[in-house]
């Protein structure tokens, strides 16, 4: 009996916003498909997905199976689920799905820019994806902190409107360096920043709000006086 893992993020973050069936049946089939694959990249085709008689007889209900599994497959790649690339194969576009995973960008970075090459598929436009594009910091946070509770997702939009995202970033992978896994660490090290400067030069001013007025844009605004 075989089985297929599935991401935990994908369970935890972005299932829950899923609500057209047609993606869901597909992007689990696109789990399925890839996690049996050997060897690098790992990537799956349109035309391959569109021969599995599972898939396609589960879009039945949708119209045209081919039309609907376009669709399906769009829907994924804009949620973030995957990632798209459309290649070119003896004169004919092929599109190709990854999982947006960091390696699988670089992959897919890479073979846009002909720096890795796909037997028979060659690059045919301009990059689709920014490998060096860092995670938003709920991801982040999430990746390498702990799971993402409303309190602390409160906490990060509060952070946002203070400080730049790169303190935020920078501010994370300082905690995780030094195994200080919490919210509480984080935002300690953000204070510090913001009252008396950063070591690479980046002055307290450079914060989104300084002074007292910043107070009055967080949760609890209404309870400060000037």
């Amino acid at each position: 009996m075989k089985f297929t893992a599935v991401p935990d993020f994908f369970l935890n973050k972005l299932l829950p916003q899923i609500s057209d069936i047609n993606e869901l049946k597909t992007t689990l089939h696109v789990f399925q498909t890839l996690y049996h694959k050997r060897g690098y990249p790992r990537f799956t085709s349109f035309k391959e997905l569109a021969a599995s008689k599972s898939l396609m007889s589960g879009l039945e209900g949708s119209g045209p199976p081919d039309k609907a599994l376009r669709r399906a497959l769009k829907m994924a790649a804009e949620r973030g689920t995957i990632v798209h690339l459309e290649l070119d194969k003896d004169g004919e576009p092929e599109d190709i799905y990854f999982l947006n995973t960091e390696s699988d960008r670089q992959a897919a970075a890479r073979i846009e820019k002909g720096e890795l090459e796909l037997t028979g598929l060659k690059a045919r436009g301009p990059a689709y994806v920014d490998a060096s594009e860092p995670p938003d910091i709920f991801s982040l946070y999430e990746q390498n902190i702990g799971m993402l509770t409303p309190l602390i997702a409160d906490e990060l939009r509060d952070a946002e409107q203070l400080y730049p995202q790169s303190w935020i970033v920078d501010a994370i992978n300082e905690a995780v360096a030094l195994n200080k896994r919490s919210w509480r660490y984080i935002a300690r090290i953000l204070e510090n920043w913001s009252a008396e400067g950063r070591s690479d030069g980046t002055h307290r001013g450079d914060t989104k709000k300084t002074g007292p007025d910043r107070y009055l844009k967080q949760k609890y605004g209404h309870m400060v006086q000037r």
